[in-house]
């Protein structure tokens, strides 16, 4: 599913959010400002956009994994135009079985893919053995708000105009509709903390934006 629409992500993501999916994953990455990590590991990491951004935190080096060699793809094209490819790296893999060693990285990155991990508990629980002590986790996620009329405009939104146009630009209708159904079932809030919490993540946060509409967690090792 995410092959096929590859070549319209980076497009579909931008305008079907307005934009503001840039300053989401910018205020996320500011969240190790303060961590200065070396070594970072982004997860579900697409076209790598998370990855391009976490840049800003001046790390040795990027890197990043994905199960949609297309979307890969189209992300190591991004990097070599932008002559990243010494910092970052992106390479075929499994959230849930992931190909480093145990504490690996000084912090991991997940921008709108835990809700897509088959087993989250597991994923969590990879995360947690690649980390390094002290290392930090980022998770930039939708979220479903619950307040009125921001609950009840998400919801029409999410269910009939975004799979609509989805729909008719990355012509995969299936994408679309997935989208707003793996945020429904996806624990967000305080659920996704107990779940941190359970994969042994210490001093673990929320931090919803934009009326709630998506979230920000945090958790160290």
């Amino acid at each position: 599913m995410f092959d096929n629409i590859a070549h319209r992500y980076d497009f579909l993501n931008h305008f079907l959010s307005l934009g503001i999916d840039k300053r989401w994953r910018k205020k996320a990455i500011s969240f190790l400002q303060k961590e200065k990590p070396g070594l970072i590991l982004d997860i579900a990491t697409g076209t790598g956009s998370f990855a391009i951004e976490a840049l800003t935190l001046n790390p040795e080096a990027i890197k990043g994994i994905d199960i949609s060699e297309q979307m890969l793809e189209r992300g190591r094209q991004k990097i070599k135009k932008l002559n990243l490819e010494k910092k970052i790296e992106l390479i075929l893999g499994d959230s849930e079985k992931i190909n480093f060693n145990s504490e690996s990285f000084d912090a991991v990155t997940v921008g709108f893919g835990v809700r897509n991990f088959e087993n989250l508990s597991k994923g969590l629980s990879e995360i947690y053995r690649v980390l390094k002590k002290d290392g930090t986790l980022v998770v930039l996620e939708f979220s479903n708000p619950e307040k009125f009329p921001v609950k009840q405009a998400y919801n029409f939104y999410f269910q009939n105009i975004l799979p609509f146009i989805g729909k008719i630009i990355s012509k995969d209708k299936r994408a679309y509709q997935y989208l707003p159904e793996s945020v429904k079932a996806f624990p967000s809030g305080k659920d996704f903390i107990k779940l941190l919490d359970n994969a042994d993540f210490t001093n673990t946060k929320c931090f919803p934006l934009t009326f709630g509409i998506a979230s920000i967690y945090t958790g160290k090792k």
